[in-house]
């Protein structure tokens, strides 16, 4: 029993130290949402030129770090006439490049596995256009098309269909706007609602591999007693225990902070932070939306981007001399006291408390019990129409 609590109080910690980031991250993205409209992404990517890649990054950036909410938003963009290869490119940057994952990074591991996850992750998003050109032939694409016609659900598919972007007038105003702020309400309490199992699974399972697992254990699996050879096996070795542990999204952070402690190489952590992409509920997701054939070479595919991707991050920060010397990454049973992040843990609560009230007075409630079908209810709340099932 005492080996179960001290998972539990270092999972507790962890999730602790995590709060503000994560209300500030999904504040941020959110407020982003509320100006940027998904209804007009598909018509933005209309190929896979540098241009249109370029354009995918950015809006995939600025969308949900939901990695089941990214996938269906690809699906969706891809059935309005986006390029395939885009699609996916804006799947990719919208779980690696968003700036929650950033923070979450930053508090746990430090700035230079922020730097290295967004760096990395537009190294990806190029090894990944070339390798989707070279091998997802015209045949395979329109193979795709045909079952992403049949609209088969997967998983958050309300999410994908939800568009309350107000898009008239200027920026600023458009944000702070009755409308903007009933938006930007709405994102931040669907996107919590997308993530919230994948955040729990995160902590839980990074505060019993912490409690339970001696660093000796992922020493031996990284091979760190072999410097060179850790640098080899990590890229490869760091996606497969992400598929393996079924957790994405930023749930991931508390894990890879574990396997860094452990001893996994810095291109190891980043390649497995990289991988929520292609665990097995996603996989069997895309099965669902792509079709069989498609879906085990998008796996491949991935996976090689991935390892790829890491491996040019380690030989670059590492050239760089950017690569921690010290693995202390916060994964301790910190416990709890009145310090800075207890403050900024009740100030962003307070924030977070002010979103959801304005959630549950304008129609949220009835959105989010519709978020993951596959239906389009319409609502209107302060004269501004959403669509989808959120």
């Amino acid at each position: 029993m005492e080996h179960v609590l001290q998972a539990l109080r270092m999972a507790a910690a962890m999730g602790w130290l995590l709060v503000w980031p994560l209300i500030l991250g999904f504040g941020i993205s959110a407020a982003i949402q509320a100006v940027v409209s998904h209804g007009e992404m598909a018509k933005l990517l209309p190929d896979d030129r540098p241009r249109s890649l370029l354009k995918a990054a950015l809006l995939g950036a600025a969308s949900s770090s939901c990695s089941y909410a990214a996938v269906a938003i690809a699906r969706s963009m891809f059935r309005k006439g986006a390029n395939f290869n885009a699609a996916m490119a804006f799947q990719f940057a919208s779980t690696n490049l968003v700036l929650e994952l950033g923070i979450v990074l930053w508090v746990m591991l430090g700035w230079r596995f922020t730097a290295a996850t967004w760096a990395g992750g537009i190294v990806m998003i190029v090894i990944l256009s070339v390798l989707l050109r070279l091998f997802m032939r015209e045949s395979l694409v329109k193979e795709a098309r045909a079952q992403a016609e049949k609209g088969v659900a997967g998983r958050m598919e309300g999410h994908a269909d939800m568009d309350m972007a107000v898009t008239e007038g200027p920026l600023l105003k458009r944000l702070f706007s009755p409308k903007g702020f009933t938006a930007t309400s709405h994102y931040f309490v669907m996107d919590w609602a997308s993530v919230w199992v994948d955040l729990l699974l995160g902590f839980l399972i990074a505060g019993a591999l912490a409690a339970w697992v001696p660093n000796s254990v992922w020493a031996a699996v990284f091979f760190t007693d072999h410097p060179v050879l850790a640098k080899l096996v990590g890229p490869l070795l760091g996606p497969l225990v992400a598929v393996a542990s079924f957790v994405c999204s930023v749930g991931n952070v508390p894990l890879a902070a574990v396997l860094w402690n452990g001893g996994a190489s810095f291109g190891g952590v980043i390649s497995f932070i990289f991988a929520d992409l292609i665990i097995l509920p996603i996989l069997d997701i895309y099965r669902r939306y792509y079709g069989l054939k498609v879906a085990a070479i998008l796996f491949v595919l991935f996976y090689a981007a991935m390892a790829l991707a890491g491996y040019v991050v380690e030989l670059a920060f590492g050239a760089a001399g950017l690569v921690p010397s010290t693995r202390a990454a916060h994964v301790a049973d910190l416990g709890f006291s009145w310090n800075y992040t207890t403050w900024l843990n009740l100030g962003f609560m307070i924030i977070a408390a002010v979103l959801v009230w304005r959630f549950l007075r304008t129609g949220g409630p009835d959105m989010l019990r519709h978020m993951g079908g596959g239906g389009s209810p319409h609502a209107e709340h302060d004269g501004h129409t959403h669509s989808g099932t959120a």
